[in-house]
């Protein structure tokens, strides 16, 4: 089982991040940078260098290990799957960071501290609204919180909870307006000075992580593997499939703002707009 499960998690990696390229149309594109020589700037970080890309890729499997394949059925059946993804999110951050700094170049220096400055806020209305997600669950469990949605899903309990989210994913993903690490306006910041197999491997990881964030909204807010008739893992990626693409939709259709602004966005709007969802999912739950 615990096999099986392992190339469940493998299988949708890989199979979603094709699925992601190619809705972005840059197969062709992410192809052929393979071929192209590797940019070497002068005296880089080359291990966070390498080792950035990489990270990234572990950091969307680890999420996706915790998600339920089948009700009942995860890669690590922990009984706080929540912190372990919110682990996975801080560590996020922390590897973009990287991505940026190790090139010792300024254009991707300046996208790390910016996508720093921007992830740190975003954390905090996650956890909020992953929170308030398992109060009908009574667990930090994602098994349980998928047991919890057999009646009623959470995006129709806590509707709040959904657009809230696709405000992190946006930014654990780099897309549309949460793009401030790789944005056009900084040469695309930290990529800046990367080239070859260590970019194609970078873009992989982001759409990697893409279905891995799907992947647990699929399951916090619409049941995960719950559902008639199909299979567990058939519910959990045809949702996963269509949370990816919504997701990547909006990533093309919000226009970016200026990073002051977005800070103010945050911390004044957004966070005490998850405040109080929770404090209302708290309530109904009581």
């Amino acid at each position: 089982m615990i096999v099986l499960l392992a190339l469940a998690v493998l299988g949708t990696l890989g199979l979603g991040a094709v699925l992601v390229v190619a809705m972005d149309g840059r197969i062709a594109q992410l192809a052929g940078q393979f071929a192209r020589q590797r940019i070497e700037t002068e005296a880089p970080d080359r291990l966070n260098r390498d080792l950035a890309p990489v990270w990234y890729l572990a950091l969307a499997a680890a999420g996706l290990s915790v998600v339920p394949f089948a009700p009942g059925h995860a890669l690590l059946d922990s009984p706080v799957g929540i912190v372990i993804w919110g682990t996975c999110e801080a560590l996020t951050i922390v590897t973009v960071f990287l991505h940026g700094w190790a090139p010792n170049a300024p254009f991707p220096l300046i996208g790390a501290y910016r996508y720093v400055a921007i992830a740190l806020p975003v954390m905090l209305p996650s956890m909020f609204v992953l929170i308030a997600a398992a109060l009908p669950a009574e667990s930090l469990s994602l098994l349980a919180i998928v047991e919890s949605q057999r009646e009623i899903w959470n995006v129709a309990r806590q509707p709040l909870g959904l657009p809230l989210f696709a405000i992190v994913v946006l930014t654990l993903t780099l897309r549309g307006p949460m793009d401030f690490a790789d944005a056009a306006d900084i040469a695309t910041g930290t990529s800046a000075d990367e080239s070859g197999s260590a970019r194609a491997l970078w873009e992989v990881a982001r759409a990697a992580m893409l279905v891995s964030a799907s992947a647990l909204a699929a399951t916090v807010f619409f049941g995960g593997p719950l559902g008639p008739a199909l299979p567990g893992p058939v519910w959990l990626w045809i949702k996963t499939a269509a949370l990816v693409a919504a997701f990547a939709w909006l990533g093309r259709r919000i226009a970016r703002t200026t990073p002051s602004r977005m800070l103010t966005i945050l911390w004044v709007v957004l966070l005490p707009l998850s405040f109080l969802h929770l404090a209302i999912s708290g309530v109904i739950a009581l």
